[in-house]
C-alpha cells in the first residue's frame, strides 16, 4: 500500500507546525518554514547541530547496487547527507541530493527500527532542509533504489523557499545574484560549472606534463601597468601612499622568471582584471593562463595550443570535437595559420601590404565604412579593419598570425618584414581564444617600443602600455629565444561546455549592484 501511494500528497513539507496559527502561514512559505524550525527547537532539536558524517554519497550507492533487483531487502546499512529535494506522503518518500547526485529515502510507520517520534518530526521538514539519514539499502518494487530509513536527523533549517522544482530558477538575473540557489536548483548550472574545474586541472596537468612547464605565482597589485594593452583598475596602497594597478597580464614577471634561470618553461593560472565593459564574452575580472618557454617561438606556441585544445575535446566530449550552438567544431583537424593582412585582403579586397604610409591607410579603412581615430597609426588601422571585417567569420580553428608591430610592443619583429612582429592570435566562433609571440629579447629595440606606447599614451590611446624601465634592465641581463603565450580560460570553458555567455562558466560574475 505504501509502493502504492508514493506519488499522492506531492508536498506537505511547508505545512504550518501543530500548535502555529495557520493563518499567519498561509501564502507565506518563509514564514511556514520558521514555524517549523521554531517546533523542532520547542521539541528539543538542534536544527543547525555541529556535525555529522555519513559513509556513502548518492552516486555511490546507485553504482554500487546498480544490480539490486526490483523488490530486494538488503541488510546494508549506510548513513547519508544531503538536501531535501521532494517530500511526498507527509515525508514518507524523500528525493535526498548530495553533490554527487539523489537517492530516495523511505521512512513507514511499519519499520520497527523507526520510533513514532521521528515519524512525527518528518512533518516538520520543508523542502531544502539539509538532513542526515542512517538506514538499510533497498530498492523498491518500482525500480526505485532507496535508504529505509531508521534514523533521520536534521542537520541545517532551511527557512528561504526553493524554486519550483519544474521550472527551475528560471530568472535570469538572480541566477547570477544567487549563485547558491541557482547550483540547488539547476543541475545544468552544476554540471557547466563543475567542467569548468576539470578544464583548469586538465590545462594545467597538460602544461606541466606534455610541456614541462612550472607553475608559479606572480603579483596581483603592480605598480606599472603592463604586460597587455588594457584600461587597468586603480587602487591605492595606504601604507605606501602609491597607486597600484590591479595586473591586466602577468606577461612581464614571467619573463623576468625566465631571465633568472628559474625554469626555462613557466606558467600561471590566475585572474586578470581590466576596466572595459561588459558583455556576453566579457568580464572585467576574468581567468587566464600564460605560459613562457625557453627556446621556442610563436610556431611552436600555435603547436601547443592545438594540442592542448585536442586534448581538452577529448577530456571533456572524449573525442577531437565539441558542439557550440548548432556547428560542430573540429579541433583536431589542422588548423588555418595565414598573416592578417592576407585575411583582410581576401575579405575587402585591400591589400595593407601594398600600403606604405598612414594616411593611404586611413583612407584605405574610411572607404570600407569605418571611421578611424587620429592617433592611429598603418599598423592599428590593419588591425582595426580585422576586428570589424573579419574576427567574425573566423568560426572553425584558426590562427591570424603576423601581427603589425604597433599593437605588438613585447613581440619580437618579424624576420622578414620589419612592419610585422611574429604574433599570433587563435580564433574559435568568432573569438579570440589565445594570444602568443615570439618573445621579444632585444633590450634596445623594447625600450623603443615603450617609449612609442608612452607616445602613444599621450596622443590619446586609453590602452597603451607603460615604460617598465625594470623589465629592459631585465632584458640586459638576457632573455633568451622564447615563445609565450596565452589562453582564456572563460571563452575556452564556454566553447566546451557549449554556453552563450561568459555568465554561465563564473561562478560569480561582475553585476551592477542592485540600487
Amino acid at each position: 500500500m505504501a509502493e502504492a501511494a508514493q506519488n499522492k500528497n506531492v508536498n506537505a513539507g511547508n505545512a504550518p507546525a501543530k500548535g502555529q496559527d495557520a493563518n499567519a502561514t498561509v501564502g507565506n512559505p518563509k514564514a511556514a518554514k520558521e514555524a517549523n524550525r521554531d517546533a523542532l527547537i520547542a521539541a528539543g532539536v538542534d536544527p543547525y547541530p555541529h556535525e555529522y558524517r555519513p559513509t556513502h554519497q548518492a552516486a555511490e550507492l546507485q553504482d554500487k547496487y546498480a544490480d539490486l533487483a526490483d523488490g530486494t531487502e538488503t541488510e546494508d546499512q549506510v548513513c547519508v547527507a544531503g538536501r531535501i529535494m521532494a517530500l511526498r506522503n507527509n515525508g514518507m518518500f524523500i528525493d535526498l541530493q548530495d553533490n554527487s547526485g539523489k537517492i530516495q529515502i523511505f521512512s513507514h510507520k511499519d519499520n520497527p527500527n523507526l520510533d513514532a517520534e521521528t515519524l512525527e518530526r518528518l512533518k516538520l521538514f520543508d523542502l531544502g532542509d539539509i538532513v542526515g539519514v542512517k538506514g538499510t539499502i533497498r530498492r523498491t518494487p518500482r525500480g526505485e533504489l532507496s535508504v529505509r530509513s531508521f534514523d533521520i536527523t536534521m542537520l541545517t533549517k532551511s527557512i528561504q523557499p526553493l524554486p519550483d522544482k519544474h521550472k527551475g530558477l528560471s530568472d535570469v538575473e538572480m541566477r547570477y545574484r544567487q549563485r547558491y540557489v541557482d547550483l540547488i536548483a539547476n543541475p545544468e548550472s552544476r554540471e557547466v560549472l563543475r567542467t569548468r574545474s576539470k578544464i583548469v586541472d586538465e590545462i594545467r596537468r597538460y602544461l606541466r606534463d606534455t610541456w614541462g612547464g612550472l607553475e608559479v605565482e606572480t603579483p596581483l597589485l603592480n605598480p606599472i601597468m603592463g604586460g597587455a594593452s588594457a584600461k587597468p583598475f586603480i587602487t591605492h596602497h595606504n601604507a605606501l601612499d602609491t597607486n597600484f594597478y590591479l595586473r591586466v597580464a602577468p606577461e612581464l614577471y614571467l619573463k623576468r622568471l625566465i631571465v633568472g634561470g628559474f625554469s626555462d618553461c613557466v606558467f600561471e593560472i590566475g585572474r586578470n582584471f581590466r576596466n572595459e565593459g561588459l558583455s556576453p564574452k566579457h568580464n572585467p575580472e576574468f581567468t587566464a593562463v600564460e605560459l613562457y618557454k625557453a627556446y621556442t617561438d610563436y610556431m611552436d606556441m600555435m603547436d601547443m595550443t592545438e594540442g592542448l585544445m585536442k586534448h581538452l575535446a577529448q577530456e571533456v566530449h572524449g573525442k577531437g570535437s565539441f558542439t557550440f550552438g548548432d556547428m560542430e567544431i573540429m579541433v583536431d583537424k589542422p588548423w588555418v595559420r595565414k598573416p592578417m593582412a592576407q585575411f583582410v585582403l581576401e575579405e575587402t579586397g585591400v591589400d595593407f601590404m601594398a600600403i606604405d604610409n598612414d594616411a593611404d591607410a586611413k583612407a584605405a579603412a574610411e572607404g570600407l565604412g569605418l571611421e578611424i581615430e587620429a592617433h592611429m597609426k598603418w599598423g592599428h588601422i590593419l588591425a582595426f579593419v580585422f576586428e570589424e571585417k573579419v574576427e567574425h567569420k573566423l568560426i572553425q580553428p584558426t590562427h591570424v598570425t603576423d601581427f603589425p608591430v604597433e599593437v605588438s610592443p613585447l613581440a619580437k619583429q618579424h624576420r622578414k618584414d620589419p612592419r610585422l612582429v611574429e604574433r599570433f592570435e587563435s580564433y574559435i566562433n568568432g573569438w579570440e581564444i589565445a594570444n602568443a609571440f615570439t618573445e621579444l629579447n632585444d633590450p634596445t629595440i623594447q625600450y623603443e617600443r615603450f617609449l612609442d606606447q608612452v607616445k602613444a599614451a599621450e596622443a590619446g590611446d586609453e590602452e597603451a602600455q607603460m615604460l617598465d624601465e625594470d623589465f629592459v634592465t631585465a632584458l640586459e641581463y638576457g632573455l633568451p629565444p622564447t615563445g609565450g603565450w596565452g589562453l582564456g580560460i572563460d571563452r575556452t570553458v564556454m566553447l566546451l561546455t557549449n554556453s552563450p555567455t561568459i555568465r554561465d562558466v563564473l561562478l560569480f560574475p561582475t553585476l551592477k549592484p542592485k540600487s
